[in-house]
């Protein structure tokens, strides 16, 4: 723990993943330093924007608090809600970015079948939007969305992320407004692709310029094809699955049929996949049908980020800068969250990343935030909370989706989903390419 003025500024045993001397380096890069030692020291300053993303029900006067309460005895400033204000002003969101882009990356784990699918790193892309205060400063920037029922209440921001799906480790993420698309901003996440990866995609993101874009980084490409979508059969292959072409890169088609039995019946659903991996050898249809399962770990990140972490609620910062510094706060937490867990499994050898809670991770940070805490090894007693508490190996489980209360006398275009889960079997079967 620092002293002086600078006591307040630490997270408590998340420091030893963003320590001091990485925050002072941010602040020099982006010329963020105090021209003279203030009450609030711009590290302090830093730490306060990272910390108000674990406590995000408390305003910043609260989350001083949190950060101060165990620091007895030593002569702290008690700054007033608009001190802590100017302050995060004066700061800006260059520094939050700069440790952002230190930071993100998939997690240090071995090569297993936990992270990787036959040698290749599986990441997932995929987008999603945040709600962000209505005030007349944001919605120079951001706008709300219309719709049918007169559009959203709040202006909202469009972000896209790249997430390693053993681990859900952030590798990069893009934001911005809600004007712009998702196949708008995914080139921008293109030069974090490497060779060595598999990219899974949804429909969305299988445009011919877009995979063009993804095969010339040397990464691999899993993407799903609208069903009706017209490919020409080139060459056939003793798995079911077809050469084919998407725009100038070579693809192969696997159209499987995919049947879901539960406790509450059956369910088939038709899918058309396509990928740069074109050897039925090595890659057989059957295990890509069931790897593009694992596209839905990035909607399990966005779910830790915007209801775990933020409970749904909207942004506080009433700035377009103070959203950008808000948001890169929120992307640094989560991959700290992230990073800790993975370093736990790691101290088990064999143990799936998968099974580390994210709630147990998030509130054990909380915990060792208010009491100031040190670190003492690898673990940490963050990662002996997770791993004291790790969730049953992955069982196949699905959540029916299901009106479960009227919303108005019109039917609801984008149904509820049932909080019920079932267990589940999965049957897949490849079919064979219709002639062209």
């Amino acid at each position: 723990m620092a002293g002086g003025r600078f006591a307040p500024g630490h997270l408590g045993e998340l420091t030893q993943l963003v320590p001091f001397e990485m925050v002072d380096e941010a602040l020099r890069a982006t010329r963020a330093v105090q021209s003279r030692l203030r009450d609030l020291p711009s590290r302090v300053v830093i730490y306060l924007v990272l910390a108000a993303c674990l406590f995000p029900e408390v305003g910043y006067p609260g989350v001083w608090r949190k950060l101060t309460g165990a620091l007895v005895g030593l002569p702290l400033a008690v700054p007033t809600a608009s001190a802590l204000a100017q302050a995060r002003r004066r700061v800006g969101s260059k520094p939050l970015r700069w440790l952002f882009d230190l930071l993100r990356g998939p997690a240090a784990t071995p090569h297993g079948p936990q992270t990787h699918w036959r040698g290749l790193l599986v990441v997932a892309l995929d987008g999603t939007t945040m709600t962000v205060p209505d005030t007349p400063a944001v919605l120079t920037r951001f706008t709300k969305q219309a719709g049918n029922h007169g559009g959203t209440g709040y202006p909202q921001i469009r972000l896209l992320a790249l997430v390693a799906c053993g681990t859900r480790t952030l590798i990069d993420a893009v934001f911005g407004p809600t004007t712009s698309g998702e196949t708008t901003y995914a080139p921008r996440l293109l030069p974090s692709l490497r060779p060595g990866m598999i990219l899974l995609a949804d429909r969305n993101f299988a445009a011919q310029k877009l995979t063009a874009g993804i095969a010339a980084t040397g990464s691999e490409v899993l993407d799903r094809l609208k069903n009706g979508r017209r490919m020409p059969v080139l060459a056939r292959y003793r798995d079911g699955s077809y050469l084919s072409t998407l725009g100038p890169v070579p693809v192969r088609v696997v159209d499987c049929e995919i049947t879901i039995t539960t406790t509450a019946g059956k369910h088939t659903g038709l899918y058309r996949l396509a990928t740069t991996l074109l050897d039925h050898h090595r890659h057989p249809a059957g295990e890509l049908a069931a790897l593009y399962h694992q596209r839905w770990e990035i909607e399990t990140a966005y779910l830790e980020l915007k209801s775990t972490i933020l409970g749904g609620r909207v942004l506080r910062a009433r700035t377009p800068d103070g959203i950008d510094q808000e948001i890169y706060a929120l992307l640094v937490i989560y991959q700290l969250l992230r990073t800790a867990m993975a370093d736990a499994t790691s101290t088990r050898p064999g143990t799936d990343p998968d099974r580390a809670g994210f709630t147990i991770a998030w509130q054990a940070a909380r915990d060792q935030l208010i009491l100031a805490a040190d670190v003492i090894d690898l673990a940490g007693t963050i990662g002996r909370h997770v791993l004291a508490g790790l969730l049953p190996a992955r069982r196949l489980r699905v959540s029916p989706r299901i009106v479960k209360r009227a919303i108005s006398k019109y039917q609801a275009r984008g149904p509820r989903i049932d909080r019920t889960s079932y267990k589940a079997t999965t049957g897949i079967e490849i079919l064979a390419p219709a002639d062209p």
